[in-house]
């Protein structure tokens, strides 16, 4: 499996763990790494969670490794990562950052999941796609937009153009997508986020087909909010999620 792959990035590493019958898939963001996922990973495994949480193709390595890389190549690490949770448990729920929310997205569309939780997921960034017209073969980095002092995201610090033609594309295509998501969905947005713009998520919730659907508002946080001042908010809102909608099926 790639996302298993080794010879990457110190905390870029995949991270599979067996648990309970509760599944949780684990999507990091364009550029980034399972770094900026890592502290709901460790939430969702302490509570005793099958955790999948896989390096996207192309991530974690160098940016030259990411500009081989193709959408179809993430949604394929997304896949596989669904795929060997759905394996092992009777309930699966899909979470993503960024790109990774896209993914999920994705998943949620084209695969019987039981929730899908997004965090300043990108289905239309006018920035991007402009900048992917770039004749340039690579643009500065877009990682570490982050409020609290500190805090740091593990991402490249360039970011291939051709990456970016391929992101405008399954941005386009989840978009497209969207009438196709009918399982429970909560969506956090951050207020100020310098990447995807917010209005995102409000599209997001207006065009699923989700009878259980949330915005959860994320005020102290930029667009790498799991790894910001709202990060527990949003385990202890989607620990919630997951819970209230594993009962539900079980019931």
């Amino acid at each position: 499996m790639e996302g298993m792959n080794q010879n990457v990035m110190e905390g870029a590493e995949a991270v599979f763990n067996e648990g309970n019958e509760i599944g949780i898939v684990v999507l990091h963001g364009f550029t980034g790494t399972v770094q900026s996922m890592k502290p709901l990973v460790d939430a969702y495994t302490a509570h005793g969670y099958t955790m999948a949480c896989p390096r996207l193709k192309g991530h974690g390595t160098t940016p030259y490794d990411m500009e081989g890389s193709t959408a179809e190549d993430w949604i394929r690490s997304a896949e596989e990562a669904f795929e060997w949770v759905k394996n092992r448990c009777d309930c699966v729920f899909v979470t993503g950052l960024s790109l990774g929310g896209t993914l999920s997205l994705y998943l949620a569309s084209t695969r019987e999941v039981d929730g899908v939780a997004v965090i300043n997921p990108a289905i239309d960034v006018p920035d991007m796609s402009s900048l992917a017209d770039s004749e340039s073969r690579f643009i500065d980095a877009i990682g570490s937009d982050i409020k609290k002092e500190g805090a740091t995201e593990l991402a490249y610090d360039k970011t291939p153009v051709r990456s970016l033609n391929h992101l405008t594309n399954i941005m386009a295509k989840v978009h497209e997508q969207l009438s196709e998501v009918s399982a429970p969905l909560l969506v956090f947005t951050s207020e100020e986020d310098h990447v995807v713009p917010p209005e995102n998520s409000q599209t997001i919730f207006d065009m699923v087909f989700s009878e259980g659907k949330e915005l959860v508002p994320l005020e102290d946080s930029y667009h790498v909010a799991t790894l910001d001042n709202d990060q527990e908010l949003i385990i202890e809102r989607t620990l919630e999620f997951f819970e209230k909608y594993f009962n539900a099926k079980e019931n």
